[in-house]
């Protein structure tokens, strides 16, 4: 999706963490069973490779629409069946650079594919598109060993509250790296288990009602 140490502070994207028995039995009852509606695998990624900080950027305009054919095609010509995609406004820090930066992107729903499956046409986008880094995510049980992370989704925010939100706190900024959104105000927020207590915290910050959160747990993976 994006360059990976982008991906690698976001821990987003864009799928997604599991809890201990003790945190989710004090999360949502729709937490506990927001997974029926996953997909088997889900795929972040775009096709940019510059940094842009710019918010008024017009390349954060564009619709992704050929990249969005060209992802399917690469799916479908690994036997896995494309499903819907989104797209994505995302707002992430730069600790290098000292200031947020914003990326357009993808994400893919897969269905038909396990995890080496998924992995491999991850590693095909990664190199047609010059990626360092995409990520995917694979909806498993809670309790399943391999599952490794949390994807939030919550209704009723907007890629400039995020931005806000993500400045005014330093230890989500630097610990979660930010978030997307889609363009009907959804955020979709990923992050790895130990980090989930922040995660929430950072949602209830940009003024979402827990309760109507969606909790999915998975495995991500960043492949390059």
């Amino acid at each position: 999706m994006r360059k990976v140490t982008l991906w690698r502070q976001l821990r987003v994207l864009v799928t997604v963490s599991a809890l201990t028995l003790g945190v989710a039995g004090a999360e949502s009852a729709q937490a506990g069973t927001a997974g029926r509606g996953c997909p088997a695998g889900q795929i972040f990624a775009t096709n940019n490779t510059a940094i842009i900080t710019d918010p008024a950027d017009p390349r954060l305009k564009t619709r992704l629409t050929r990249f969005d054919h060209e992802v399917r095609g690469i799916i479908h010509a690994n036997g896995a069946r494309p499903r819907a995609s989104k797209l994505l406004d995302g707002v992430f820090w730069s600790g290098d650079l000292k200031q947020a930066t914003y990326e357009r992107s993808r994400e893919f729903d897969v269905n038909k594919v396990g995890r080496d499956g998924l992995h491999h046409i991850a590693s095909v986008i990664a190199k047609q598109y010059h990626q360092e880094s995409v990520l995917t995510f694979r909806c498993l049980p809670r309790t399943s060993p391999e599952t490794d992370a949390v994807e939030i989704q919550a209704p009723g925010v907007s890629a400039d509250r995020l931005h806000d939100t993500l400045l005014a706190n330093p230890e989500s900024r630097d610990e979660l790296g930010g978030g997307s959104v889609t363009l009907d105000g959804r955020l979709i927020l990923v992050a790895p288990l130990a980090d989930l207590p922040l995660a929430k915290k950072f949602t209830k910050d940009l003024g979402v009602d827990w309760n109507t959160v969606e909790v999915r747990y998975g495995d991500e993976e960043f492949v390059s």
